[in-house]
Formats: structure tokens, sequence, C-alpha cells
């Protein structure tokens, strides 16, 4: 199930996708990954990697980047310096209670993810990542739906990276956002302002 490809369009956002970072997640994040394409690109760099499999270790849990995927995924970080990183991930249906609950943040310390329809979940990456390595203005996106996912869930998740794919930048992703999720949206900055303050990446 590893899967690498590099898009380049020339100037403008760096992007890396990497999916299935732990576990067997990459089983159902490469129907996914594989979907998008040069099309799908309209300018600067899309870099798509799928882990194969590997122990389970949550992203939470700093011991993660010390295993050798968490390593894999610090090396791809550092290699290509994203403007863009998105984590693809799916879950087992009996966590969507813990993943999306209000008192998540109370529980593991990151805020609730966020559904935007049909089971795909919406939400930042580890923080052992996004505070330690990514600047403030990156946009660094955790992207969930459930394992082995319906045809409708699996269109929604693909649907939602190619938006990713094709923004020039975080202006032009919240704009073509807020016409389908507004509310997932505005959910998403008072989350976001809960890790950076009055600071409201998506």
């Amino acid at each position: 199930m590893g899967f690498f490809n590099c898009i380049e369009k020339g100037s403008g956002l760096k992007r890396l996708f990497i999916g299935g970072v732990h576990g067997k997640e990459g089983l159902s994040t490469i129907k996914a990954i594989k979907k998008l394409s040069e099309n799908d690109v309209k300018d600067g760099t899309l870099v798509l990697y799928n882990c194969d499999q590997s122990r389970y270790i949550s992203t939470l849990n700093p011991l993660y980047y010390q295993s050798t995927v968490g390593k894999e995924v610090l090396y791809l970080i550092s290699q290509y310096q994203p403007d863009m990183y998105i984590e693809l991930h799916c879950y087992k249906p009996e966590s969507y209670p813990a993943l999306t609950s209000i008192d998540r943040i109370q529980r593991v310390g990151v805020p609730p993810l966020i559904e935007l329809d049909k089971g795909v979940l919406i939400g930042s990456v580890s923080p052992q990542i996004r505070t330690k390595i990514f600047k403030k203005q990156d946009i660094c996106i955790t992207l969930e739906m459930p394992c082995s996912p319906s045809t409708e869930t699996l269109k929604v998740y693909i649907n939602f990276l190619k938006i990713l794919a094709g923004a020039k930048n975080r202006f032009d992703l919240e704009n073509k956002v807020k016409k389908i999720y507004p509310e997932q949206v505005e959910t998403s900055q008072k989350y976001a302002r809960i890790i950076f303050g009055k600071y409201p990446p998506f």
C-alpha cells in the first residue's frame, strides 16, 4: 500500500499529503490518495505519499515521532518544507464519539474533530509537529474518514482533497470551503484560537 507521486506545476504552494501514518490506515487512505492527479493542481507542488502498514502509535504520543514511520514523516516534512501539510487518516466507527466529543481537549489535549459530511472529519494535525515544526501561517489539516469507507463517504473525502490540492493559498482555500461548509469553517477557526490565541489559521 506504499505509494509516492510528485506533481510539479511551477512556482506556488508546496503541498505534502501523507496517508496511513499508523496501523493499517493506509489500506483505506490509498483509495483516496490515488484519485488525485495533475488536473487537480493548478500551480505549485503536490507530493503524495502513502505509508506502509506499521505498528499503531497515536500521533499525539511524542513516542510516535521516534518510531520508524514517525521518522519517515519527519523526513518528508523536512525534505519538502510544505506550506500545506495534510494527514490522511481513517477511524473505526466506534471511535467517532471520542474523536468528536467536546471534552476531547480535556482528555487528550486537542480540540474535537469536526464532521464535514458522511462521517468525514477535519481537524488540526498533532501539536507535536503543528506548533513545533510548522509556522502559524502554514495550512496543517488532519482529514479522517471511517476505515473501509462507503462510496458516498469516499467521494466526500476525495472531493475535499481535490479542493486542498487546487487551492492557491490560505485565502483561496477558506473562500472555497466556506461556500460548502460555512459552519465547519467557523468552528475550526474557533478551535484554532485555542491553539494559537488571536491568530485563526484554518
